[in-house]
């Protein structure tokens, strides 16, 4: 790199550049950052820009696209990551403390495999997106990977297994002795034995039989195994959860704050059965509220390190398909025991807040406590009651939680939380779980009153600890380490690229060279009850960064918050059971956790969160497939979500589900896509598609396999 003398401009670019390594930033955004955008100030940047290019100590991309040239890794030297392998075969190597990962072409992968972690020789950039580009040499060490696929016999003891797309690039082969079982045309779970030569199979041994290809139950425990999940428990787990009783010690409750006598009641969904949070709710004399978050106390039952405990944290969050639980406790325990049922005692974890009619919070206490709750409410039966349908003794307490929860919202948003609202669809299946009918969930004020609750228990914990750590005299470095819910400003790159989409619509995004809610707010409110809100709040979340479990507080950029931890579902969630045993640990004046622990722990169920979100979506993915597969030929209306130079994405209106309509679908003209504008347009009618118009679309195609639909327009003149 040249090391010519710079001007104060190239330099102050050169800074900017570096507060986002890993970012490709466009001329006038840094033109703004640089308050420079008038018409003389953008000329000058653009002179800095080119010398900068011309020097090398930057690049520019075909799209104009400005970042700092500091590759990845040098050309000469080898770097260690972990692969993660596309349905597409290609893969990326994630470098630990970098955001920019290294693409390996498909042919550049030699025998590696989804999980592995590898050594990578950098091959240069990519020429349009000047992303690093990479060559894979090692195999350091293989990941303990469960696979999917079809088992063929494809000759007479011989044995293949056609692995998934979205499981692996590559099929296997299987000896006889480790097919566990498993028979011609049926659906299998396995793992890698052996691959050394990138010129054979590699040899595989099967795990499990997930039932006869095609059918549902194959399916939906296919999903389960591609993302590294399993649907039963070891004998040992089992046992361990079945000696617990129901029954609760007098000594026990003697040594808690006992409830029993209060009105603590549950809201849930119409057919849940794990009941982790209870409210209570009252007025006190001097007009504030006093609030009680009541939560399952499942640490009581799960000693650290007992195979009850192990096993919970391995799965790390039970699992929500579409047809079924995957619990992460036992029934025993996620059902019964520890369950917050009506009529019963049970064991619980308080947060105990005293509130200001202005949302403000005065006091608090956390406390083990014994509740026995009047009653369970669906969220259904809730909204009936507020809405003055329905009578009920508890319409005192409903109420006055409706009031809070409405204060607690309004303050939230004033004070920068984002206000995304997503549409899901909820599936009516048949006795074999065949979907039947699509519909979109109804969001009710029942729900939000609930979570309003939540939120404000979480963010109480987390400010707790943050006392403490005031409080203490030994001013060393993390003390008090606690495991937070932290949630990272959006990516720069992919905001600017919403802008640019949504700019020929006629929708500003302002981002003035820094990224805060209020901007974002901003943009969905210009899009609230139009047919692009479902859109853009889709993109919008897609350029978010993904939340995750941390010590290290960074706060909670979408919902606003300096300190936030999850602490209300433990019978769901592990990092709730390691925020309740350090709170119970610093309550003692001990301690639970180390830093380093905290950090491992937080990077685990950051990554079981995440295959459990996937496989959640695989799952509504797949039920859309099966219930259009049905409907081929049909016609829906539907709103452009997407447009690419090879087609556009359609959602389906009334029951949501996202297809493709191919370029080579659109059969009355030769379109030709225009980024800048984000549309396809006929070179000779002129009609254009862009994201947000309606169209009407028929199904043509699907394929339950790649979780695929493939749509065709109805209503070419």
């Amino acid at each position: 790199m040249s090391q010519k003398r710079l001007s104060s401009l190239e330099k102050r670019i050169i800074e900017i550049l570096k507060s986002y390594p890993d970012a490709s930033i466009p001329t006038q955004l840094l033109a703004d950052a640089l308050d420079l955008s008038d018409k003389k100030g953008f000329r000058k940047v653009k002179r800095s820009v080119n010398r900068l290019k011309q020097l090398d100590h930057i690049i520019v991309t075909k799209g104009n696209l400005i970042r700092l040239n500091e590759p990845a890794v040098s050309d000469d030297k080898m770097v260690q990551g972990k692969l993660d392998v596309t349905s597409r075969g290609d893969g990326y190597v994630i470098i630990e403390g970098r955001d920019q990962d290294i693409k390996i072409a498909r042919k550049y992968m030699s025998t590696a495999l989804d999980g592995d972690i590898v050594l990578v020789k950098l091959m240069g950039y990519h020429k349009k997106s000047s992303k690093p580009m990479g060559r894979i040499e090692e195999v350091v060490k293989r990941a303990n990977t469960t696979f999917v696929g079809t088992l063929e016999e494809a000759a007479k003891n011989t044995f293949l297994i056609k692995a998934d797309v979205q499981s692996s690039r590559i099929d296997f082969f299987v000896e006889p002795s480790d097919l566990n079982g498993a028979k011609d045309g049926e659906k299998v779970a396995f793992k890698l034995i052996q691959w050394e030569d990138v010129r054979g199979y590699p040899q595989a041994k099967i795990v499990e039989v997930l039932g006869d290809a095609g059918t549902n139950e194959a399916n939906i425990m296919s999903i389960l195994a591609e993302k590294q999940f399993h649907g039963s428990f070891p004998p040992e787990v089992l046992k361990f959860a079945e000696n617990i009783p129901y029954e609760i010690p007098e000594q026990e409750i003697e040594r808690r704050r006992d409830m029993r006598d209060e009105v603590v009641m549950t809201i849930d969904p119409a057919d849940a059965k794990d009941y982790d949070d209870g409210l209570s709710i009252k007025i006190l004399n001097n007009g504030n509220y006093y609030l009680g978050v009541h939560i399952a106390d499942v640490t009581h039952y799960m000693p650290r390190s007992s195979s009850l405990d192990v096993e919970a944290f391995e799965r790390g969050t039970s699992v929500y398909l579409v047809d079924r639980v995957i619990p992460m406790l036992p029934e025993h325990l996620s059902n019964g025991v520890c369950s917050l049922r009506p009529n019963e005692d049970k064991l619980a974890y308080s947060c105990f807040m005293e509130i200001a009619p202005n949302g403000k919070l005065v006091d608090y206490s956390i406390e083990e406590t014994v509740i026995h709750s009047k009653e369970r409410f669906a969220y259904e039966e809730v909204q009936e009651i507020l809405d003055g349908k329905k009578s009920h003794e508890f319409i005192p307490e409903l109420e006055t939680l409706q009031a809070l929860a409405n204060i607690l919202l309004d303050k939230r948003f004033r004070q920068g939380s984002i206000n995304f609202e997503t549409p899901e669809p909820k599936f009516v299946l048949d006795d074999d779980g065949k979907p039947v009918d699509v519909v979109v969930k109804e969001r009710l004020f029942a729900h939000k009153l609930i979570e309003e609750c939540m939120l404000m228990a979480n963010k109480t914990v987390a400010y707790h600890v943050d006392t403490l750590r005031k409080k203490s005299n030994k001013r060393v470095k993390n003390d008090h380490p606690f495991l937070y819910r932290v949630h990272d400003k959006p990516d720069l790159e992919k905001l600017h690229n919403i802008r640019e989409t949504v700019k020929p619509l006629g929708i500003e995004l302002d981002l003035d060279g820094q990224i805060t809610s209020k901007n974002i707010n901003e943009l969905l409110k210009q899009i609230e009850d139009t047919s692009l809100e479902n859109i853009v709040n889709g993109l919008m979340l897609r350029a978010m960064a993904k939340a995750e479990y941390s010590p290290k507080n960074i706060g909670h950029f979408g919902l606003g918050f300096a300190n936030y931890a999850h602490f209300t579902s433990p019978i769901r969630r592990y990092p709730d059971v390691i925020v309740h045993r350090l709170l119970k640990r610093y309550n003692s004046g001990s301690t639970e956790y180390t830093y380093t622990q905290l950090e491992e722990s937080g990077e685990h169920c950051s990554e079981r969160e995440r295959y459990a979100v996937e496989a959640e979506r695989d799952s509504v993915k797949l039920k859309q497939v099966e219930f259009l597969s049905d409907r081929l030929g049909e016609t829906f209306a539907g709103t452009i979500s997407g447009v690419t130079e090879n087609g556009m994405y359609v959602i389906l209106d009334d029951i949501y589900c996202e297809g493709m309509i191919r370029v080579s679908e659109l059969k009355d003209d030769y379109y030709v896509f225009h980024p800048k504008l984000h549309c396809l347009i006929g070179r000779s009618k002129g009609r254009k598609f862009r994201l947000g118009d309606p169209i009407k679309a028929k199904v043509i195609r699907t394929d339950p396999e790649k979780r695929q639909i493939d749509l065709t327009i109805s209503d070419f003149q």
